[in-house]
């Protein structure tokens, strides 16, 4: 059998090991003292191991180079994944949103389905092993002629010496969460190979907001509201919108995080060097014109209170505050004598709450990364190199990454199941 090297045991080299025993005498390198590291601490350690969606939905959810994925997630379709550990007896259950996570509640039960078949399957997992660099040959048409006619990959050389390989996978993940062992070794790998590396951001994480009013409001978190990020057009007064959702959000001491905020990341990455705004609104449900007659009605309620005593019903405590002050209304004023004017700019503030992004949190913060080794140097079939035979990548080293919900987790399944065919 032909020899395949693994370089990281996290769920796209798990997965690409499983896919391969069969036909390939395989061993899997990893640094760290254990394998699914990172798998650990998806969905909050329940680990959202996949969506439960059919494939238009899921190519829907990537947010880059969702083309790449059409023939890896057809060959392995969410189906295939959760027909997969189903076989492997994970009990799964499916949440909101088609999230599907193990009936424990433990990430670890997933990376233990999947270390338990190797085992039965005898492959060989090196841990506390670091991997220097890959290494290729370049073959020629005969041994007479000097003329290259390919490069070719001949295993790796680690910190216990060199491990031969016809083929090596390379799953080392990208740069989000270091601690996990994610410290970009694939991409400089990659790099090292001749392969095209399109510029990294951290991708599904919080974002820093210029305003203190964050910090003021630290530990709010808003159920059921409109998010929307836009930036203001080269040389007009006009802005483009480049994200909305719907959904949660949170303030922190730093800016603003939660499931809206991380989905926005991905997006607001190519728009770094711009004017970002977020505008927020409040109470989607109401028209600007409904909002401005239920403030009335409160305030008709409480007419001999002072205004900020008197958004109890209207806001969360600790926003109300914020709300004051950039209303521009006197917080003694009795709410009698609130004007016309004054509760339409207090309805407008609701509904467009503005706050500015000057940048993504770091990549500890960040759930996956953004960019990585450029899917045009990479078969999409295989998922092996364009430019060196035998090597190949899957899983957040590769330039894909998706939304929240179990979507990035399924490039690493689909993607680890072809380059371990």
């Amino acid at each position: 059998m032909k020899r395949m090297i693994i370089v990281g045991a996290g769920a796209a080299g798990l997965m690409a090991a499983l896919s391969a025993c069969d036909r390939y005498n395989v061993t899997i390198i990893e640094k760290n003292e254990k394998a699914g590291k990172k798998i650990y601490i998806t969905g909050k350690g329940r680990c959202n191991l996949m969506n439960d969606c059919d494939i238009d939905t899921f190519l829907k959810n990537v947010v880059h180079n969702s083309k790449f994925m059409y023939s890896s997630i057809n060959a392995f379709s969410p189906q295939d994944t959760y027909e997969y550990f189903s076989s492997l007896g994970l009990p799964m259950k499916t949440e909101r949103g088609n999230r599907v996570f193990p009936v424990s509640d433990r990430a670890s039960d997933v990376t233990k389905a999947l270390t338990d078949e190797l085992k039965r399957k005898n492959v060989k997992i090196l841990y506390n092993t670091t991997v220097r660099k890959i290494v290729t040959d370049k073959c020629s048409v005969s041994p007479d002629e000097d003329r290259m006619i390919d490069i070719i990959v001949r295993g790796v050389e680690t910190d216990k010496g060199f491990f031969p390989g016809d083929v090596v996978v390379v799953a080392t993940g990208g740069l989000s969460y270091p601690t996990t062992g994610s410290t970009g070794d694939g991409l400089r790998f990659a790099e090292e190979s001749g392969l095209k590396i399109t510029e990294t951001f951290p991708a599904l994480c919080p974002l820093n907001i210029k305003e203190e009013d964050c910090k003021k409001m630290m530990g709010l978190s808003l159920k059921n509201v409109k998010v929307r990020f836009s930036v203001k057009q080269d040389g007009k007064n006009k802005r483009k919108l480049i994200y909305e959702d719907f959904g949660e959000m949170l303030f922190t001491h730093f800016g603003v995080s939660g499931p809206c905020i991380l989905s926005a990341s991905n997006y607001i990455s190519d728009y770094l060097d711009k004017d970002i705004k977020l505008f927020i609104d409040l109470k989607p449900a109401l028209s600007n014109e409904e909002l401005e007659q239920r403030i009335k009605k409160d305030f008709d309620g409480f007419r001999l209170r002072e205004y900020q005593n008197s958004l109890g019903q209207l806001l969360p405590r600790l926003m109300i505050p914020v709300i004051i002050e950039r209303s521009g209304i006197s917080p003694s004023k009795k709410t009698a004598d609130i004007s016309e004017k004054e509760i339409r700019r207090l309805a407008e503030l609701l509904k467009n709450f503005e706050l500015n992004v000057i940048g993504l949190r770091s990549y500890n913060e960040a759930i996956v990364t953004r960019g990585g080794v450029s899917v045009k140097e990479i078969d999409p079939k295989t998922m092996e190199s364009k430019k060196v035979k035998g090597l190949r990548f899957a899983g957040e080293v590769l330039d894909v990454d998706a939304l929240t919900g179990g979507f990035n987790l399924q490039i690493a399944w689909s993607t680890g199941h072809a380059a371990g065919l």
